[in-house]
């Protein structure tokens, strides 16, 4: 009896002095909700980054607060005056990136999305710099996106006005557009690799939202031994590492003089530098580069072509003035290209309000501190999480008439003029912004209106309701769905 009294006196012991080390800990960073030992705010999150939840404790807080993540604080800046002030003004101070128990033990720190300083620096460089040579190419990218467009409009074309879900179409056609910009080729839909790659994709971006990731997260040596879906997850990552690699050694035997796509431009930068003791080209750093652009480019412009073909159908009158727009100001055997968002402006407006309104990366990713810095007044550390809350940008009512509402005025004058707004961030800002902005607005553009120019969208025969609701994850999904194309 003794023994167990003596535990548990020890045990409260340490509950109260760990209390107090967080209380002392509070006082040098912004305001926010009391932690608990051990747990922290996770108990008040319900153990998710809820949008809703961030956004209820402004209304307490202000719009720059602490949350603890366990034994870990992270400030979370909310609007767009405080955003800004983190991802642009003090762009340079927080473009760390902290890494997670798991994907450190899945990606390490190599690529783009998951380094920070040196590394970094060099890699998004140049992905930026190849991603825009690319683009202005003779196999250009709008090419390629033109390419895909017409394949789903074909499949599209096929279910002759009967209920389909369009989920899997769309995936492919994105992937494919990623697909020709790393690899130089396009794969057909028969194709096992390809079908296995994007169920990888889907597995490694969904995999960290779920309660396994985040048990990974808390105990990674014990997760890293026992059975479960991560040890599926890590073997889909090895499976798009091996299918890279093989790609890069066809490259390799081909030895191209005029570079074609990302991992030719990529093996000619590894040559290029190799006498360079800064270098950070290699295979190792090449390949996950190309994985990070498969992860980022495949599920969240799918997912918004997803959310965008659920709104025409909630708003059928939207859906008909995009087509009599399109009907006026385009020939029918006219390629439609970027350059037409000029001449439909309210179709730009609808595509804009979609990433708005769908924000399908929900609240962003988390930063750190690379140096000490001030955001709004307040010090905050080097180290510290910082997560810049995106929804919060695309949401603010000082900014947006109707921030609740699917409304493509906001992106509209009087005289129905596209205006761009300061506070459309679904792509971030600064440092960090999404290295692959500029290929998901073409991409939006052109298949979006490629396919409300063929088509228009309905629900199925006796479906009078439509789930609006996300699903939470990584990227927030719709529930899936079945429509009808019917041909124009």
């Amino acid at each position: 009896f003794f023994s167990l009294f003596f535990f548990i006196a020890l045990v409260v012991c340490v509950l109260i002095l760990q209390f107090l080390k967080l209380q002392q800990m509070r006082t040098q960073l912004p305001p926010g909700p009391a932690p608990l030992p051990i747990i922290g705010n996770l108990w008040l999150l319900d153990f998710k980054l809820h949008r809703e939840t961030l956004t209820k404790l402004t209304n307490i807080y202000g719009n720059i607060y602490t949350l603890w993540m366990g034994q870990t604080p992270m400030v979370v800046l909310n609007g767009y005056k405080a955003v800004k002030d983190g991802i642009v003004t003090h762009s340079e101070e927080i473009s760390g990136r902290p890494l997670t128990p798991f994907y450190r033990d899945m990606m390490g720190e190599k690529g783009i999305f998951l380094t920070s300083g040196h590394t970094w620096k060099q890699q998004r460089r140049f992905g930026m710099t190849i991603i825009r040579s690319l683009a202005l190419g003779k196999n250009n990218l709008e090419h390629q996106i033109q390419t895909e467009a017409c394949h789903l409009l074909d499949i599209f074309a096929t279910t002759k006005g009967k209920p389909f879900d369009p989920h899997t179409f769309i995936v492919h056609a994105v992937a494919n557009i990623i697909c020709a910009v790393v690899f130089g080729h396009r794969f057909s839909s028969e194709d096992e690799s390809f079908s296995k790659l994007i169920k990888a994709v889907y597995f490694v971006i969904y995999f960290q939202a779920t309660i396994w990731g985040r048990m990974y997260d808390a105990f990674p040596r014990l997760m890293h031994c026992l059975p479960g879906p991560h040890q599926k997850v890590f073997a889909y990552n090895d499976f798009m590492h091996n299918l890279v690699m093989k790609e890069v050694q066809t490259h390799e035997r081909q030895n191209a003089s005029d570079p074609q796509d990302l991992i030719d431009f990529y093996l000619a930068q590894i040559t290029k530098t190799k006498d360079d003791p800064t270098s950070t080209f290699n295979k190792e750093n090449m390949v996950q580069t190309v994985v990070d652009l498969l992860l980022g480019g495949t599920e969240t412009t799918s997912t918004t072509l997803l959310w965008a073909l659920l709104y025409m159908v909630q708003y059928p009158e939207i859906q008909e003035k995009v087509q009599r727009e399109i009907e006026a100001a385009l020939e029918p055997s006219h390629i439609i290209s970027y350059e037409d968002r000029k001449k439909l402006p309210y179709t730009n407006a609808v595509i804009h309000e979609a990433l708005r309104y769908s924000n399908v990366t929900s609240v962003g990713v988390p930063r750190q501190c690379v140096k000490n810095t001030t955001l709004l007044g307040f010090h905050v550390k080097k180290g510290t999480l910082v997560l810049p809350n995106l929804h919060s940008v695309v949401y603010d009512s000082e900014h947006w008439a109707t921030p609740g509402k699917f409304n493509p005025n906001h992106f509209l004058d009087f005289d129905g003029n596209f205006v761009n707004k300061e506070a459309f961030l679904p792509f971030s800002a600064g440092h960090r912004v999404c290295l692959g902005e500029q290929m998901a607005r073409v991409e939006l553009f052109i298949i979006f209106t490629n396919l409300l120019r063929a088509f228009t969208f309905q629900l199925p025969e006796g479906v009078k309701e439509i789930n609006l609701e996300y699903i939470l994850g990584a990227i927030l999904q719709p529930h899936p769905y079945k429509l009808c194309a019917i041909p124009h």
